[in-house]
């Protein structure tokens, strides 16, 4: 775990914005509500996003669009805390002791709610909360802590 995180660090460092293409594909996946959410996420957020979405189809091919839609939008409800990288690693290290900390801990709660009002479907949902097949769970872990 602490690997993953200290990589994610390393790689949310720099200004680099999503390729035209990445976008292109991102917009294809997600319906117009869940790009406008997506849209919101830091920089370093959407390029995670892609980065996990793209390693999560290569790992799983036959992946179903509502699938890849809850992979891109699996950290979504990090757009609550506001928090920007520094400030995440602060919070990581103390845990949610404020407000701001806490949404940022809890942001996978907060990603299906919002995911919820947006009008998701249920399998792009069952991404975020756990509750899809256990091969896009264990697809989706693997693409996201590599």
């Amino acid at each position: 775990m602490m690997m993953h995180l200290v990589r994610r660090f390393v790689r949310s460092i720099g200004g680099r914005q999503v390729t035209e293409q990445q976008l292109l594909w991102v917009s294809e996946v997600l319906n117009q509500s869940e790009l406008a959410l997506w849209k919101q996420m830091s920089n370093p957020d959407q390029r995670h996003s892609v980065y996990v979405g793209e390693r999560f189809v290569a790992l799983l091919p036959n992946a179903t669009q509502q699938e890849i839609a809850g992979v891109l939008l699996h950290d979504i409800g990090k757009i609550e805390s506001k928090l920007n990288t520094f400030e995440r690693v602060v919070a990581t290290i103390v845990g949610p002791r404020s407000s701001r900390f806490r949404s940022y801990h809890d942001h996978e709660r907060i990603g299906v709610e919002l995911l919820t009002q947006a009008g998701s479907l249920e399998t792009t949902i069952g991404v975020l909360n756990g509750c899809a097949s256990p091969k896009v769970v264990r697809a989706f872990r693997d693409a996201d802590h590599i």
